[in-house]
């Protein structure tokens, strides 16, 4: 996002001689719209040097949208690690699930740290009542979640005498790494932001994660030592569940996305390089969602009111609602 309105003021980044973009997998927008523009750029600038890294990249794909760029495979230096696959029982909470996979983890040790995956706030919270109920000896529970403050969030990152069981959101998949993690438990969900089309509102929605973030999720605890994953599902859920994450660009609304290109002076997205286009039908539709609103004239130009419902960020026909009240 940076890197993107520092492009205002300085269109050919004359200031870097090399960009490395990282955790490219996550394919949010922002990293969609990056690649687009640089793709664009070396044309201008063959000079620039690109360098695109992930552990759990769509290799191939970035290769041919980069005209058959050289890919590098480096050794990790993580240590080996165990998987052990515990599914639910019939009816069993989710809460209960995680309680008896570290029963499970602490008759076997009661020493190394525990990172748990969980879709958002709520199923921490609960996660965390439940786990505190035990009372195990030396032992705290530290959720991890967007809306604890600074302070919060900055425990989970002190390492004491105490075993810690850090409840967290996929938040802890890349965005940061948790020093000390000894074992992984794997909900296998994740709570995305999907547009339905059909009645034009973005949602949350809890899901399945792909086989790239359980592999980003299990590499957590192979930094100090020898780790152990516990996935929560069976083996053959991991094997069906799809290769990716969906890119944001397929799970948003393109009348935001229109915007946000609009206000970063991007060219139009039709003509604009995507690793994966959106289909014409889906791109006419948010034109359309963006003049039913006011947000730009026949022409397809943002008006003074788009400019204002731009600066909101949320879904477009709310930011409309938001200005007019």
């Amino acid at each position: 996002g940076i890197l993107l309105a520092e492009t205002q003021h300085d269109r050919h980044l004359l200031q870097y001689d090399c960009l490395i973009i990282d955790e490219a997998h996550e394919r949010s927008l922002n990293i969609d719209f990056i690649l687009g523009y640089l793709k664009n750029l070396l044309t201008v600038r063959p000079d620039l040097k690109i360098v695109i890294s992930s552990a759990t990249l769509d290799a191939e794909s970035f290769s041919d949208f980069f005209d058959n760029a050289p890919v590098i495979e480096v050794e990790g230096r993580t240590y080996p690690v165990e998987d052990f696959f515990l599914p639910p029982r019939k009816d069993e909470e989710l809460s209960n699930h995680i309680l008896r996979a570290m029963q499970w983890i602490s008759d076997v040790d009661d020493q190394g740290d525990v990172l748990v995956f969980l879709p958002g706030e709520r199923e921490i919270r609960d996660a965390a009542k439940k786990l505190e109920g035990r009372h195990w000896k030396d032992t705290e529970i530290l959720p991890l979640f967007g809306r604890l403050s600074m302070g919060e969030q900055q425990r989970v990152f002190k390492i004491g005498g105490r075993r810690r069981i850090i409840l967290a959101t996929n938040v802890a998949e890349t965005s940061i790494t948790i020093p000390g993690i000894h074992y992984v438990i794997d909900s296998g969900l994740v709570r995305l932001s999907r547009y339905n089309p059909r009645t034009q509102v973005q949602g949350l929605q809890i899901e399945q994660v792909s086989q790239a973030s359980a592999r980003q999720r299990r590499g957590r605890c192979g930094r100090v030592t020898d780790g152990i994953c516990v996935y929560l599902y069976d083996k053959e859920k991991l094997e069906n569940s799809a290769q990716y994450t969906d890119p944001e660009i397929r799970r948003t609304s393109l009348a935001g996305v229109i915007l946000q290109m609009d206000m970063l002076n991007l060219p139009p997205i039709d003509r604009f390089p995507l690793i994966d286009p959106p289909q014409n039908s889906l791109i006419n539709e948010g034109y359309k969602t963006l003049f039913d609103i006011g947000a730009i004239d026949k022409e397809r130009k943002l008006t003074v009111l788009g400019k204002q419902v731009a600066g909101f960020p949320v879904d477009p026909h709310l930011a409309r609602m938001i200005v007019q009240a």
